[in-house]
């Protein structure tokens, strides 16, 4: 029998020995937004350890700032496709909760609530085109924490993770029409990975425009995206 490809050997371990592999915080870290000093922790977490709560916060962050992105693409947006989409069991989640204090006015006592979920980025340790990658499913994030750096922490959160499992780089895919989403991966260094689909001249001498692309940034270097637009990867569908 083959050995199996480390990636499929770190997808397997339960998740607290993922954690303990490639989570380089001991569980949560805490973040404290710059304005209101209100404290968030940041959680590794697999479909199987999601509340339903969490899980129902996650896909309307997903909802409300991409479902417009998807009904004007080609692939169109169902709710009950990208639900599935979220349990694939080698999906995982970075999570960004807030934790509700509840107390009285004069000193009472202070019990924690339910955290509620701010915003999360969801990522697969997978193969492309016979390269160990990690691929960005989802980043979201609540209206009024744009803005704050946390986007960029969390990314840099998903690379780390994928830097210790030794894959050759992280991959996204993003709608053409999302420009400010482009330029958010751009800044971090990703570029066009050379198998990111591409306009086609049909027989009638129309231009049919691409719906998305496949942005790449290798892991291997400190260079930033030169060497993701060098290497070339499996065209890898939208969903």
């Amino acid at each position: 029998m083959a050995p199996k490809k480390s990636i499929e050997t770190l997808n397997a371990l339960p998740l607290p020995d993922y954690r303990a592999k490639l989570w380089r915080h001991a569980s949560t870290l805490v973040h404290t937004h710059k304005d209101t000093s209100t404290s968030y922790d940041i959680s590794l977490e697999s479909p199987s350890t999601l509340s339903s709560s969490a899980f129902r916060a996650c896909f309307d962050l997903i909802a409300s700032t991409s479902s417009a992105d998807y009904e004007a693409s080609s692939k169109g947006w169902s709710p009950a496709k990208k639900r599935r989409e979220m349990r694939l069991p080698d999906l995982r989640y970075l999570l960004l909760q807030q934790r509700v204090e509840d107390g009285d006015a004069n000193g009472g006592c202070i019990r924690d609530q339910p955290q509620v979920v701010q915003g999360f980025v969801s990522f697969m340790l997978t193969c492309e085109d016979g390269y160990e990658v990690i691929y960005l499913y989802e980043i979201h994030l609540s209206s009024y924490l744009q803005g704050q750096g946390l986007g960029k922490k969390l990314m840099d959160m998903m690379e780390e993770i994928g830097r210790k499992a030794g894959v050759e780089k992280s991959m996204l895919t993003v709608f053409t029409r999302n420009e400010g989403a482009r330029g958010f991966y751009e800044g971090l260094g990703y570029g066009i990975d050379e198998f990111s689909p591409r306009a086609r001249k049909l027989r009638s001498g129309v231009v049919r425009e691409v719906d998305y692309l496949i942005l790449s940034k290798s892991l291997k270097n400190c260079d930033g995206g030169r060497e993701g637009k060098e290497r070339s990867f499996k065209r890898r569908k939208a969903v």
